[in-house]
């Protein structure tokens, strides 16, 4: 399970993880025996007051089984927010799913939520996003004649729905640039990473971090690069339709293919284009309902 194993880096950043759910306290020792979770706090919210406390009831549930089931409008939210195969008694009293931050005082910093009850975003993922970054997956590194390479995942560890990120960090070598998001406007390369994905993983806009603006002396020319080491994020999700999940059952393990496409230039001179070949491989495990909550210590 992700949130144990990442348990320890979330303490050294002054977090403490609590995971809730409208299970009772049997269903969550047996599933946690099964998982073998020892040092993460499973919290039974039978009653579901704490689920309304913070607003995510699931009222979808009810619905579903309410006066107007066969309403099309109901059913495609059933489908969203609550079950692919539809509304029954016993899901009734689970929560929106998602992840919220807590401060020391109680009060709620930071909330991440998906639009389909299945996604799930990773510890490290979230921290990314708070700025906070927990340790990646180291993965290969690589050099060429004008910079060096080294990527990372979040996790090494995906299930179905999950929200995770691939990372490249990128060092120019003395005296290189490359181009960053705005150069194409004055006919440059812009850095870029391109991943081959199945049909399965849906993918975001390649985060860029700030440029530099480099002066061309002799064309009088201002273009925005990287001269120094940045990193690149692809975020990623893996679809939790049930086109999806008949795919990823077959899996244990899952290849994702890609490049980092450039050009790099000196104070003289712009090399040609290079194209450099990327793997990360990524472990696929079953789908747990889960949804978690946690605050600083």
């Amino acid at each position: 399970m992700e949130l144990q194993s990442r348990n320890a880096e979330l303490q050294a950043q002054g977090l403490g993880v609590a995971a809730i759910s409208y299970d009772s306290e049997e269903v969550l020792a047996a599933f946690a025996a099964k998982r073998d979770i020892t040092d993460l706090a499973l919290l039974s919210d039978d009653d579901s007051s704490v689920i309304r406390a913070f607003g995510i009831y699931n009222h979808v549930a009810e619905e579903g089984l309410g006066p107007n089931a066969d309403d099309p409008a109901v059913k495609a939210d059933v489908e969203r927010y609550v079950s692919t195969v539809g509304a029954n008694a016993g899901i009734v009293g689970t929560p929106f799913p998602g992840t919220f931050i807590v401060d020391r005082d109680g009060r709620v910093t930071a909330r991440f939520f998906e639009e389909f009850y299945r996604e799930r975003n990773t510890a490290a993922n979230i921290m990314l996003a708070l700025g906070a970054p927990l340790p990646g997956i180291a993965g290969a590194q690589g050099e060429t004649a004008h910079l060096t390479v080294a990527s990372s995942q979040s996790d090494s560890t995906v299930t179905v729905g999950s929200r995770f990120h691939l990372a490249l960090d990128i060092s120019p070598k003395p005296g290189m640039h490359v181009y960053a998001p705005g150069a194409e406007q004055s006919g440059y390369r812009v850095i870029a990473l391109t991943l081959e994905a199945p049909d399965f993983i849906r993918l975001s806009p390649v985060r860029y971090p700030p440029s530099e603006t480099y002066h061309f002396e002799p064309l009088d020319e201002r273009v925005p690069v990287y001269l120094q080491p940045f990193r690149l994020v692809q975020e990623a999700v893996f679809e939790a339709d049930a086109e999806a999940l008949a795919k990823l059952a077959e899996l244990d393990e899952l290849s994702l293919s890609g490049r980092l496409d450039y050009q790099a230039c000196d104070d003289q001179v712009c090399f040609n284009p290079v194209s450099a070949p990327l793997t990360w491989t990524l472990t696929v495990a079953q789908l747990d309902r889960q949804r978690t909550v946690a605050a600083p210590e």
